[in-house]
């Protein structure tokens, strides 16, 4: 299978407003709006796409319908802190605080309006303990 395209796709009640949540905070715009469906594309990467859908649309099946949960989503990016205070000044839940890990991450985590965790990520270098788990040439920078 050759894939062409990847990403996720939330399940919500409020369509609208979890679109404007990541064309507000995450620097998402629409390509695609339905009262039932948006695509949303980052205005800084056209790589990098998310779908929000109505979570009981009759095109899901019935046995998944619902809301989206159990899911954390990663944004990778160049500098997590300024993230942070916009996050932070925009009054958003903080569940995990700006910090660094020695697995080797730079992040902190909060959440949209459905619950779904927002992991905001920068690779760092990790401690020595972890550095022999990862793969040879796949530690951050």
């Amino acid at each position: 299978m050759k894939t062409t395209s990847y990403y996720p796709v939330l399940m919500t009640g409020d369509v609208a407003g979890t679109a404007d949540f990541y064309v507000e905070h995450f620097r998402f715009e629409p390509l695609f709006q339905s009262d039932w469906y948006v695509h949303l594309r980052s205005s800084e990467d056209r790589r990098v796409n998310l779908g929000i859908v109505q979570g009981d649309h009759e095109t899901i099946p019935e046995e998944g319908r619902g809301r989206t949960s159990g899911l954390l989503i990663n944004f990778e990016v160049r500098d997590p802190d300024a993230i942070y205070e916009h996050v932070v000044a925009a009054g958003l839940p903080i569940l995990r605080t700006l910090r660094d890990e020695p697995f080797g991450q730079r992040h902190f985590i909060t959440r949209d309006p459905n619950g779904v965790l927002i992991d905001v990520v920068k690779p760092i270098p990790p401690s020595e303990e972890f550095l022999a788990q990862y793969a040879e040439g796949a530690a951050g920078s």
